[in-house]
């Protein structure tokens, strides 16, 4: 298996980020990938909103827009896995070319734009499949909408009976003035629209936030999301701030950095966070997560889950093997029996 996966990512890091990204999805369509079969170590089985999961690594949203290989990610060995950003409407996004690999800093820079085929098809292809696994649907808002708010109300309404989790994506940094949703008022109005359009038939809901929120932004969404209930927060999407040890030729691209460069910002953020919400709801660590050890830090910081995305960029599915083995490693040699007991170690002792 692992000659048969080196020779997919040398044919694949030969073509444009994006095109070699449309053939990774329809290769997992057809079936060529060959899952991981392998039981997972007892002590990363965990649970969340009341449901068991035999890991915490989780697939980000962006890599499955449109619903169309959620069940061959589970089989490569996620944890749970999140589609989308899903739109009301389909739409093109940004021009391209829009997805950039930076291969000496093992990140990604995208300018994507929730490009998508839209709600309808990433619905028909949930409805369609068996409820197994744990599979959360992240909504966002058209580029050109009159009524953001009224758009995430449209997604999680229709998506809602087919996930596991819905996400409010509000931190791309690719839709013009969707940041601005961040804000106490703004992102109050949000929620609270979209928790009463789906609480006849509730589903855990939570929001996706970015990691280049300063102290005082942090203050507003957490009280937003304490006062209001929510069952979790994204830590987070992808940064504008761009370190100055990259060294890629791509690195001064726009758009959303992701990745290795990523990772040290977007763990201290979710230790904050976890700081102001004491253990109201689970804290979802996402961003720059490309080992183990990556995975364990963003645990004691505060995350009862962990997503990655950009390090697949570069090692592809046997990736997910390794972070768990690692993990698993890492709980060992601590002491630490699950890894629900590792939860916050760092913030709360």
């Amino acid at each position: 298996m692992a000659v048969w996966y080196s020779l997919l990512d040398l044919a694949l890091s030969r073509l444009d980020a994006e095109a070699a990204h449309g053939l990774a999805i329809r290769a997992l369509k057809t079936g060529l990938l060959p899952g991981d079969r392998r039981t997972d170590a007892v002590s990363l089985a965990t649970t969340v909103w009341g449901r068991s999961l035999p890991n915490p690594i989780g697939l980000a949203a962006g890599f499955d827009k449109n619903a169309e290989v959620a069940d061959a990610m589970l089989a490569q060995g996620f944890g749970l896995v999140e589609i989308g950003s899903v739109t009301p409407r389909p739409q093109e996004g940004n021009p391209r070319p829009r997805l950039f690999r930076l291969p000496q800093d093992r990140g990604v820079i995208n300018r994507m734009g929730f490009p998508g085929q839209g709600l309808d098809a990433a619905r028909s292809r949930l409805a369609a499949r068996p409820r197994r696994g744990f599979v959360g649907v992240n909504v966002g808002a058209n580029k050109d909408s009159v009524d953001r708010a009224a758009d995430y109300v449209t997604g999680c309404v229709a998506l809602a009976p087919y996930a596991d989790y819905l996400v409010c994506n509000v931190s791309s940094p690719n839709t013009p003035g969707l940041r601005n949703l961040q804000g106490r008022t703004e992102l109050a109005g949000l929620l609270k629209r979209v928790q009463d359009a789906i609480a006849a038939k509730p589903v855990p809901l939570v929001v996706k936030i970015a990691p280049d929120a300063t102290d005082e932004d942090l203050d507003d969404i957490v009280f937003v999301c304490r006062d209001l209930r929510l069952d979790g927060i994204i830590i987070g999407n992808t940064t504008l701030s761009r370190p100055s040890s990259l060294k890629s030729e791509r690195r001064s691209e726009t758009g959303g950095l992701s990745g290795a460069p990523l990772t040290a910002l977007s763990t201290e953020v979710l230790r904050k966070a976890a700081q102001r919400v004491e253990r109201q709801f689970p804290l979802i660590g996402c961003g720059g997560v490309g080992s183990g050890a990556d995975a364990y830090a963003k645990i004691r910081a505060g995350a009862t889950l962990v997503q990655l995305y950009s390090a697949m960029v570069y090692e592809g599915p046997p990736l997910i093997r390794r972070i768990k083995d690692e993990l698993a490693a890492l709980l060992a040699r601590d002491g630490i029996k699950s890894v629900a007991d590792a939860v916050g170690a760092d913030v709360h002792g």
